[in-house]
């Protein structure tokens, strides 16, 4: 592997990384005192400034408005905005947006893609993804109550949906239900239908209570119910039957994302730590930094996260050249690797700001409520562990128990 960075990635580093000090950073403060909702006005700005960058949706292809970086140029990217909760959005690449996007770019028909791709990529409408149940175990994402049944020239979409994230104030749900129940492969049974959240029947309950906030917004957790809502046929999304086929595509690339996000986001902590320690005098002349436990934390930290960026990479250069499918186990990897180092590192600059950590002063706090999920969604970390082993194990059965 060439592990040297293109004349590319970073000259767009270099951009970010100024602009989020200039225009994004300078908004964290409001965020934590007075939430997402009331700094929408200023983040049109922010957007507006983000699209003459360039790098505005970055993702996608230039017909869309995209710089189309590859996904290990765009791993570069996630990394710099993921330095603050408002970077994402303000380059118009944040979750669920993202993964819709690159869903409706690979298997939308046209009609799907002027309708609601376009106007996606300019940053004119929002949309969330409607798959998790509270009645059914998330661990089983073949296990769904929610149905779509054929009447006419609709579908009649009836079911109950939580953490849909970002539902409120979206203007589309993908929404995953089961249209094929008799499909003897389970894994055939569920399909994607585009829902839009205007649609009678279509009812968003409300915001989840999420540590205690409920957000707004974009920053939400949604809880949706689909009270036989009708759409036509044509917003089936891909194949009859292909919704679990698509969420893997989807939740490749999408946790190449996220996890590239938690490096950005354990860079930014690690940097707080290391700013208090060299700074906070514990007696006159007596830095922080001086105790072994303070720099114990700072060298593992910085071990931690250089490894993890390195897996993460791989995963990304290895879904580029072979697809998802066979990055399969990389990708779960990066999954629950990276995310228990974000806690660790989070965990270790919280202890050492002390009270100051708990503060909204900083972003620390903020990141230790919001990403803690980063354990459970996309696949808990045990589900993740345990697939690893089954299939290293497998291995090992395939050649009676002789090593590789």
């Amino acid at each position: 592997m060439d592990f040297s960075v293109s004349d590319r990635v970073l000259g767009f580093q270099g951009l970010v990384r100024e602009f989020m000090r200039k225009e994004v950073h300078p908004l964290e403060p409001r965020l934590r005192r007075e939430g997402f909702a009331a700094l929408l006005p200023q983040l049109r700005l922010v957007r507006e400034k983000a699209r003459e960058t360039g790098l505005f949706a970055a993702h996608l292809p230039p017909e869309y408005g995209g710089a189309h970086l590859a996904l290990t140029e765009f791993a570069h990217l996630s990394e710099e905005l993921g330095k603050s909760p408002l970077g994402h959005y303000a380059f118009n690449v944040q979750a669920p947006d993202i993964g819709n996007m690159e869903l409706i770019l690979e298997h939308g028909t046209a009609e799907q893609k002027e309708r609601w791709l376009a106007p996606l990529a300019r940053g004119e409408l929002r949309s969330c993804f409607s798959m998790t149940e509270p009645e059914f175990a998330g661990s089983n994402p073949v296990w769904m109550g929610t149905t779509a049944t054929k009447d006419g020239g609709e579908w009649v979409i009836r079911g109950h949906k939580w953490f849909a994230s970002s539902a409120d104030g979206a203007a589309f749900a993908v929404c995953m239900a089961v249209t094929n129940p008799e499909a003897p492969d389970a894994h055939r049974r569920a399909s994607m239908i585009i829902v839009p959240t205007g649609t009678p029947g279509f009812e968003l309950v409300g915001n989840l209570s999420i540590m205690g906030h409920r957000g707004a917004d974009w920053m939400s957790h949604g809880e949706l119910m689909y009270h036989g809502a009708r759409v036509p046929l044509a917003n089936l999304l891909g194949p009859e039957g292909g919704g679990f086929m698509l969420a893997q595509h989807r939740l490749g690339p999408g946790r190449i994302h996220h996890c590239m996000r938690w490096i950005g986001i354990c860079e930014r902590a690690l940097d707080l730590l290391c700013q208090h320690a060299s700074t906070r005098q514990l007696a006159p002349g007596d830095l922080l930094g001086s105790r072994q436990m303070v720099q114990q934390w700072i060298a593992e930290s910085r071990a931690e996260i250089d490894a993890a960026r390195l897996l993460v990479l791989h995963a990304a250069w290895k879904i580029e050249r072979e697809g998802a499918p066979a990055a399969r186990q990389e990708i779960s990897i990066i999954k629950f690797t990276v995310a228990r180092t974000l806690q660790r590192v989070l965990d270790r600059a919280i202890q050492a700001l002390g009270g100051l950590g708990m503060t909204d002063d900083t972003p620390l706090a903020f990141w230790w409520a919001h990403e803690r999920a980063g354990r459970i969604y996309d696949g808990a970390d045990e589900v993740h562990i345990s697939s690893v082993a089954k299939r290293i194990l497998a291995g090992y059965a395939r050649r009676g128990g002789a090593p590789a």
